[in-house]
């Protein structure tokens, strides 16, 4: 697998890549990104975006750095949903569609959904991470965006964020995965957040994935199928 992964600042790396390499990795994400979310009449494809680019077709010279600002909002995890039975249907629906049970279908996204954190604030550069009644304050920068290339031939961009103050227990990296390559507000995303940024590249099987907090678990179930 070749992966082409080019940072904000300009530097392009490229490889061949074993299993468990970042074009792993964006293969997951496309399937899960792409093909199993609805989205709501805000999604940056209804306001004019090319559907193309939401495909993952798009030019290294499209993609554009983006503020924190696009994800500003108080926003909860649909880990919860899929927990209590509230996301059931869309699995149905997916297994009316697809190609795996609905059980299937659960099971993964068990896996992709599991999480922690309940919700996360972001307001100006601060990000608050909620685990039960605990809340943890960090301040962050934007680090630059990855573009990452998987052996289909569509890609995806990634735009992180690093702690540079707040409570050490938040964490140090984070990253948005949210179908859009330039400034835009999103309407869900998933999350890859740790200590170590590399490693999040890496990661395959769990994207937590949060909705605008005053949904309602039959609302967010609505969104997911809205396509």
């Amino acid at each position: 697998m070749k992966l082409l992964s080019a940072r904000s600042a300009g530097v392009v790396v490229v490889g061949l890549l074993t299993m468990g390499s970042y074009s792993t990795v964006w293969a997951a994400d496309h399937e899960h990104d792409h093909d199993d979310h609805g989205h709501g009449h805000d999604h940056a494809h209804d306001h004019g975006q090319d559907k193309d680019i939401y495909a993952g077709y798009f030019d290294d010279d499209q993609v554009e750095d983006r503020k924190l600002s696009d994800w500003e909002g108080d926003w909860q995890s649909v880990y919860p949903y899929l927990q209590d039975g509230t996301l059931d249907p869309v699995f149905a629906h997916k297994a009316a569609h697809g190609d795996k049970t609905a059980a299937e279908y659960k099971a993964y996204y068990e896996k992709g959904y599991q999480t922690d954190v309940n919700r996360i604030v972001i307001d100006g550069d601060e990000v608050t991470f909620y685990e039960g009644d605990e809340a943890r304050t960090g301040e962050y920068v934007y680090d630059g965006h990855e573009i990452l290339t998987y052996e289909a031939g569509n890609r995806g961009v990634r735009y992180v964020f690093e702690r540079e103050g707040g409570d050490e227990e938040a964490p140090k990296y984070f990253q948005f995965s949210d179908h859009a390559i330039s400034p835009n507000d999103a309407d869900h995303y998933h999350l890859y957040m740790g200590d170590d940024r590399d490693a999040l590249l890496e990661e395959v099987t769990n994207w937590p994935t949060y909705y605008p907090s005053d949904l309602s678990g039959e609302e967010v179930a609505e969104e997911m199928m809205a396509h």
